[in-house]
C-alpha cells in the first residue's frame, strides 16, 4: 500500500490529455493482483468481452445541418443535478486503488458534478464518506445479515443524508473468477464463491424490494435488471430507478451485453421510471449511444477505478472532463444539441470492426505515445 500510495501522488501531480494516459498509468500504479481485480470477470470473462463488443456494435446515424453551436448534455438523476448523464457505479474495495477510498471517489463527484453511488464493500464506511464529503449520494447495500439488519443500515444511512438507496440483485452468489483463484488471491472484502456471507444476499426475492418501499421514505434503484419482465416487475412495486447491468460480466458468465439489454427494458419501463445502465462503457460516444437507446444515464464503473489507480480524485476529475469533452463532441457531430434530441434512429447495430476486449476501447495502449 505504500508503494501505490507514493506511485498515487506523484500521479496526481500530471495532467492527463486523454483517457489512454489514464490507463496507462493505472496499470503501471497497480499491483497484479489488484489489476486483474479490476479488468477481470467470471469464468471465461466471455461477459466482460460481450460488454465492449455490444458497445462497439451499435454504430451512429448522424444527421447534418442542425444547429449544434451550443450543446446541453446536463440533467439529473433522483432531484440531483448532473453535468454530464453519468454516474460513478459502486465498485468493492475501491480502496486498494487509492488509499482515500470511496472518500476519494466522494471528492471527484462532488467537484465535477455527478452522482456516486458507495458500495458497502468499500472503505471508509458510508457514515465516514457521508461525513467527509456532505451531499447527495447513493449508497448499495449487499445483504450480510437479516432483515432487522438490512433496515439498520437502511435507517442509518438516511440519517447520515444519503439520498437514495440502491439494492444489487445479481450478486445473490459469489462467482469464480479465475484471476484471482489461480493467484490464491481474496478481495479485501473476503469474498469468494461458497463464501457464507451471502447466505442473506442469496434469500433476497421480490418481497425485499416491496418492504424497502412500504417502509422507508428514500427512493429505491434496483440493479442488476437485464429483461423486460424484471423491469415491469420494478415498476409495479414503484422502484424509483430501473438499473440495467451484468456487473461488469464479473458474475453470471455468458450474459447478453447490457446495451443489447438496454432497449428491451426501455421499452418495458416505458419513460415510467429512469434506466441507468452500465456494463463496458468507457468513451464519450459509449454513453451518447446508451443515451440515444433510452438511458437517462450511464455507469462507468472500470473508467472510476482506472482513474483512481492513475490519480486518485484529480485524476477521476480529468476522466469526468474528459468525457465530457468526448460527449460534446460526439452530440455536435451526430447533429444532436440536447439530450431530448438523441433517439433511436440515431444509431444501428452492424459488426464491430475491432476486436473487443476488457480494455479494447484504447487502442494506443500498445503504442509507443
Amino acid at each position: 500500500m505504500t508503494e501505490l500510495r507514493t506511485a498515487v501522488t506523484e500521479q496526481t501531480l500530471q495532467e492527463f490529455r486523454t483517457l489512454h494516459e489514464i490507463v496507462r498509468a493505472a496499470q503501471k500504479n497497480l499491483e497484479r493482483n489488484h489489476w486483474d481485480y479490476l479488468i477481470g470477470g467470471a469464468d471465461t470473462e466471455t461477459a466482460v468481452v460481450r460488454n465492449r463488443a455490444g458497445v462497439d456494435s451499435w454504430v451512429f446515424r448522424p444527421r447534418i445541418l442542425n444547429d449544434v453551436s451550443q450543446i446541453q448534455a446536463s440533467t439529473e438523476l433522483l432531484g440531483t443535478p448532473l453535468r454530464i448523464p453519468v454516474v460513478l457505479p459502486p465498485i468493492g474495495s475501491v480502496q486498494v486503488f487509492d488509499p482515500l477510498g470511496g472518500t476519494g471517489v466522494a471528492r471527484a463527484a462532488a467537484e465535477f458534478g455527478v452522482l456516486q453511488i458507495l458500495s458497502s464493500s468499500c472503505l471508509p464506511d458510508f457514515e465516514e464518506v457521508a461525513a467527509e464529503v456532505p451531499g447527495p449520494r447513493i449508497y448499495q447495500l449487499y445483504l450480510m445479515g437479516d432483515q432487522g439488519w438490512m433496515d439498520d443500515n437502511i435507517s442509518r444511512a438516511i440519517e447520515a443524508g444519503y439520498t437514495g438507496f440502491c439494492l444489487t440483485a445479481d450478486t445473490q452468489t459469489y462467482s469464480r473468477r479465475e484471476r484471482d483463484l489461480l493467484k490464491g488471491f481474496t478481495p479485501p472484502s473476503g469474498r469468494r464463491p461458497g463464501n457464507a456471507d451471502f447466505a442473506h444476499q442469496a434469500r433476497m426475492t421480490w418481497d425485499t424490494v416491496a418492504h424497502i418501499k412500504s417502509d422507508f421514505d428514500i427512493p429505491l434503484v434496483v440493479k442488476g435488471v437485464n429483461v423486460a419482465e424484471d423491469a415491469r416487475r420494478c415498476v409495479e412495486l414503484d422502484v424509483d430507478v430501473v438499473y440495467v447491468s451484468n456487473h461488469g460480466g464479473r458474475q453470471l458468465d455468458h450474459t447478453r451485453s447490457c446495451i443489447d439489454a438496454l432497449p428491451e427494458v426501455v421499452n418495458a419501463v416505458d419513460g415510467r421510471k429512469p434506466v441507468v445502465v452500465d456494463g463496458g462503457f468507457l468513451r464519450g460516444a459509449d454513453v451518447v449511444k446508451a443515451l440515444c437507446l433510452g438511458a437517462s444515464a450511464v455507469g462507468m464503473g472500470r473508467l472510476e477505478g482506472l482513474a483512481m489507480a492513475a490519480g486518485g480524485s484529480r485524476a477521476l476529475v480529468q476522466a469526468l472532463e474528459i468525457i465530457e469533452r468526448e460527449i460534446h463532441i460526439s452530440m455536435a457531430l451526430l447533429g444532436a444539441y440536447s439530450l431530448e434530441s438523441l433517439s433511436p434512429s440515431m444509431v444501428e447495430k452492424t459488426t464491430p470492426v475491432i476486436a473487443p476486449g476488457v480494455l479494447s476501447a484504447f487502442q494506443l495502449l500498445s503504442e509507443d505515445y
